[in-house]
This record gives structure tokens, sequence and C-alpha cells, in this order.
């Protein structure tokens, strides 16, 4: 029996995953919003055999921020970007962030119907809700939509996505010349879905995708988030700090899936890896102090008031974190608010060193030292069951993502825990996910 192998994405936050990683001395400004910049480092994930890319992306500039001067906040939209990429690539899965909240289901299933065959089976979508006033301002809302809202909208949205891919099915077009027939009109379905928050009728006009879905991504870790994860998420992203944390999330998840019909393997657990290697311990802290030394204090405080959904500014940097609300009674993200805080109390951090501590990896776990080093602590959960693989989080690109590929994959391979090639086409492949039957199919019985 062939010997269970982890999974990698490489999360594409351009110029890095620190907060000040535009800072850094090998970053430049004409690779802020370049293509040829984007297409090396998915090409250089595709060279390390990653299963995947991953874009995340938010619908606000966050311009309110009292941090926004210092951020880098200006990205490309993912359906644009992973469309360019998926033509310079030819193996790596395709993986964007679109938010169900301020989206209609007809657009963005036809788009990604769309992605999935531009690029060959490859496309994958992270689905999550938005949150805050100024994501709410600009789609003409004057208050933000509640957590629990947001959720049973998204649940609602993956289902009729769902229906719209299954809408055509496989065979539905004939595309019989002679007798002028593109499309069995038996084959293609009005879905005429009819629920809470939706009133589509389809059919989509673009055929199923070549995975007959996407691979449904989903991020969220609070309670709505792992029910929705373990009824319609086939990947999951999450933060953890320890392995006895990874572990109970994975339990927790898994185990629900059953309600719904589904075996745990139908769902990849992929917490978030923040790594800085060196080829010593010495170089790799080094490289963490040169981008500690980089945040102004403004932009930790804000970053750290986003994460925790409370603001900070006017309270001392080197006190400790004053007394919060309760994390129910936020409305941003409460799962990354619950990790901060547990992280600061477990930890006795000051605001100072808090910020420091997230502003690179945003609450995921940071894991530093050399390449063996690196592998052990992978290694650890995912032997362990806190992790079916990792979505890597690169402080700085191209750097960082060069020596994760040509220092830590090399190590990966040599212990088998990661392929050396790849052996399928598709994302679906890739991850060992089966191809969704259409549900509009009749299912014949001899």
């Amino acid at each position: 029996m062939a010997k269970k192998q982890l999974k990698l994405g490489a999360f594409l936050m351009l110029p890095g995953h620190h907060a000040v990683a535009w800072r850094y001395p090998a970053a430049k400004a004409e690779n802020v919003l370049n293509f040829e910049f984007a297409k090396q480092q998915a090409l250089t994930a595709e060279r390390g055999k990653f299963d995947m890319v991953f874009l995340a992306d938010g619908v606000s500039a966050r311009y309110r921020s009292k941090g926004f001067e210092h951020e880098h906040t200006a990205y490309f939209e993912p359906f644009t970007l992973l469309s360019g990429l998926a033509a310079v690539t030819s193996k790596i899965g395709l993986v964007g962030t679109v938010s169900t909240t301020y989206n209609e289901p007809f657009n963005v299933a036809r788009k990604f119907a769309s992605l999935d065959h531009l690029s060959g089976g490859r496309a994958g979508w992270n689905v999550v809700t938005s949150y805050g006033i100024e994501a709410a301002n600009n789609f003409g809302y004057k208050e933000e939509p509640v957590h629990a809202d947001r959720y049973e909208r998204a649940e609602e949205f993956v289902d009729v996505a769902k229906k719209l891919w299954d809408s055509w099915e496989d065979d539905a077009i004939v595309f019989d010349q002679e007798h002028a027939k593109f499309a069995d009109k038996e084959k293609v379905h009005e879905i005429r879905h009819e629920g809470k928050w939706f009133s589509v009728t389809g059919p989509l006009n673009i055929a199923r995708p070549v995975q007959g879905y996407p691979v449904i991504v989903q991020a969220g870790s609070s309670e709505a988030g792992k029910e929705l994860a373990a009824r319609t998420a086939e990947v999951i992203f999450t933060a953890w700090q320890t392995l006895e944390e990874a572990q109970a999330f994975y339990r927790d998840v898994k185990s629900r899936m059953d309600k719904y019909g589904r075996h745990p393997d139908e769902l990849k657990i992929m917490p978030g890896v923040y790594p800085i290697v060196g080829r010593t311990i010495e170089e790799a802290e080094a490289k963490r102090r040169k981008l500690l030394d980089l945040i102004p204090e403004s932009l930790g405080v804000s970053l750290l008031s986003q994460q925790l959904g409370v603001d900070l500014s006017g309270y001392p940097v080197d006190g400790p974190l004053p007394e919060l609300p309760d994390v129910s009674e936020i409305n941003g993200i409460k799962s990354r608010s619950q990790l901060v805080r547990d992280l600061a109390e477990r930890e006795n951090l000051t605001i100072r060193q808090l910020y420091q501590r997230i502003a690179g990896a945003r609450g995921h776990r940071e894991i530093i030292g050399t390449p063996e080093q690196i592998a052990d602590q992978l290694q650890e959960w995912f032997e362990n069951e806190a992790a079916d693989g990792f979505n890597i989080m690169p402080p700085t690109y191209p750097d960082g993502l060069d020596d994760f590929v040509e220092l830590v994959i090399p190590e990966l391979q040599r212990r088998g825990l990661f392929r050396t090639e790849y052996e399928g086409s598709t994302l679906r492949e890739h991850l060992g996910l089966k191809r969704p039957a259409n549900q509009f199919v009749k299912k014949s019985f001899v």
C-alpha cells in the first residue's frame, strides 16, 4: 500500500505574507501589480509539485483602517489573475476566493465553470463570507450583515451553484452537424431554485465543469464555519498554534461529516503555515528579525485590532491586552479573534509582542528553522491527525517560496511525504477527490 502523502497549497499573497513584505530590501515597486512576477511564483510552485496556488481576496481597500498608508492593499481580482495563470501553467490547481455575501450564484457559478474549462479541470473556489462596514458600504448597504445570516446565505449560495453546474449533463453537447443539433435539450435542466436568499431558474449558459464542480474550499473555523465545511467543503484552510488545538479541530470537523452522508477522506484539512527557512537556525532568526524591525507601530496596532475585532489604539503597546468583549459579541471572524486571544493569554504577550506575532502569520502557525526542522514540524502534525496537508504562506516573494521549494520540498520528498511528480491533471486528482455525480441525471436500476 502506498504511503499517505501530504497536500500542499502555495498561498500567493504578493509580495509576501508579512504585513511589511513590501518594505523588504528585495521587494520592487514594479512587482506590485505585475503579471510576469505572479506568473513566476506560480511556475515556482508548479516546479515544487504543489497541489494548488491559492489567492485570498477582500471587497474593500481597508481605507478607514489607521494603518492603511503603511499596508500593501492593492491586489489583483482573483478570477482575472487565475485565468491568466491558467494559460501559463499546466498542472497546478488554481484556487480563488470569492465571497457569497456580495455576489450572486449565477455569475459565480458561470465564472468558475469557465475557469475550470480554461484550465483543463484545475479550478477551486474558496467560499467565504464578507464582514466589515467598509465592505457593506461598497455594495450599497448601510449596515453589515450579521454573522449567522452570512453563513446561512453561504450554504444556500453553494447549493445553488452546484445545481447550476449540474444543469448541463456531461453529454448534453452532442454537436451533431448533420442534423443541426448542438445540444440535447433533455439533458439541459432548469434548476428552478426557490429559497430564502435566492430565486434562480437556470440553466447555466456554459457546459458542466471538467471536474463536475470546482473543488470547494472553505476557510471558517467558527461553529457555523465548521458546520458549513462538514456539509460542503472538500478542502478547509484553518489556523492553529498548537498540535492539540489542530487535532481537536481535525476530529471535530471530520466527525460532523457522517450526518451529511460524507466520508472523512472527502475533506482535506490544510492549516496555514508561515515558514521562515534558513540553512542554519541563525539565518532563519535573522530573516525574522529583519521583518519585525520594519513594522510601524500604528500598522501593528491596526492589524491586531482587525484580528480581534476591537480598536486597540490608545492602549500602551508594551502593556497587556485590555479586557475584551466576549467573542460572541463581535461580528467579524470569531474563530480568528479567539485564536489570537488564546495566544496572548497562553504566552502572556504584550500588545507589541502580539502584533509582531500576527503581522506575518495573521494567527497561523509560524515555524522557523532549517529545512530538516521545518519538515519535522510538518511531519509531526501530518502523522498525528492534525492536518492532511498545509497552506504555505511565505513571508516574502520570491525568496520565501524559492527557499521552500529548493530546500524543504526535497526533504519532504526524501522522507516519502510528498510527491516527486504529478500523477494526474486535475485538482481533484491531485487531492484524491472523487468527481461528483450529477444530481439531475436519472439513475437507472437493472
